[in-house]
């Protein structure tokens, strides 16, 4: 019968072998992350040039069919607030400007406009870009025209540029681009999605974040001289567009009322 070691003798080796396992553990972790591979798991575009990236992710943006864009967009019109699901045949969502707010929904060629009795009360201007107290004409008919959509006619002076807001194309090709010479960032994580940054003139030009997994899609993009900053997400992801209802449509009647942005 083999004598058990004392428990004192047990209880000496237990704790030499630990300092020794904890050694060999954090040995092993760094020699892990040394020789960790940070495309480990991507689509692999963060290998590739800044140039090469950047065309990878203009590719993958002409090809889809749909996107949701968001966020804050300056320009010389304004400051304007942007939250649009947007496909091939138009678009739909909200613009928030500095005076007002309102929802735009486009189908085909019909564009439609909606908005609170506030806003086509104060919608009118004296033309020289100053407001004008509304009348009680003017109250009477923003009442009727709260909360329903109006439909824009295609000669009116705003039509072109509200349309602006739902061309998907016209969108993503003028406000996703870089100036300057090219090259690549840093790594980051974006609403959950692991990104690589590709930079134009060191950043001052805008900086692009495009997706490190599967589609490599733009997923941010920091527009140069600190014009906004716009989220990409929902690629291809289809949804309704449909002209509204009767019974959510009023006619003005008369050519749209400027706003006074």
């Amino acid at each position: 019968m083999t004598a058990l070691p004392p428990a004192t003798t047990v209880a000496r080796a237990r704790r030499a072998a630990l300092p020794v396992a904890l050694c060999l553990g954090l040995a092993a972790a760094l020699t892990a992350c040394a020789g960790e591979d940070p495309d480990a798991g991507t689509n692999g575009v963060g290998k590739l040039e800044a140039t090469a990236i950047e065309a990878k992710a203009k590719a993958a943006a002409d090809a889809a069919q749909a996107v949701r864009l968001s966020g804050t967009l300056v320009s010389k019109g304004g400051t304007y607030k942007l939250n649009m699901q947007l496909k091939k045949s138009g678009g739909i969502g909200s613009v928030t400007s500095k005076n007002s707010t309102f929802e735009l929904l486009r189908a085909g060629d019909a564009l439609y406009l909606k908005a609170d009795a506030d806003f086509w009360a104060h919608a009118d201007s004296d033309g020289k870009g100053a407001s004008k107290p509304p009348t009680e004409e003017d109250t009477a008919a923003a009442d009727k025209l709260d909360d329903k959509y109006v439909k824009v006619p295609e000669d009116d002076p705003s039509y072109k540029q509200l349309r602006g807001f739902t061309e998907m194309d016209v969108l993503l090709d003028g406000l996703l681009g870089l100036h300057g010479k090219r090259s690549k960032g840093d790594r980051d994580t974006i609403g959950g999605i692991r990104t690589v940054k590709v930079l134009g003139a060191e950043g001052g030009g805008g900086t692009l974040d495009v997706s490190l997994q599967g589609t490599p899609y733009p997923v941010q993009f920091a527009r140069a001289g600190g014009a906004g900053v716009l989220t990409l997400a929902d690629w291809n992801e289809d949804f309704e567009l449909e002209a509204p209802t009767k019974d959510a449509m009023v006619d003005y009647g008369r050519e749209l009322p400027r706003t006074n942005d």
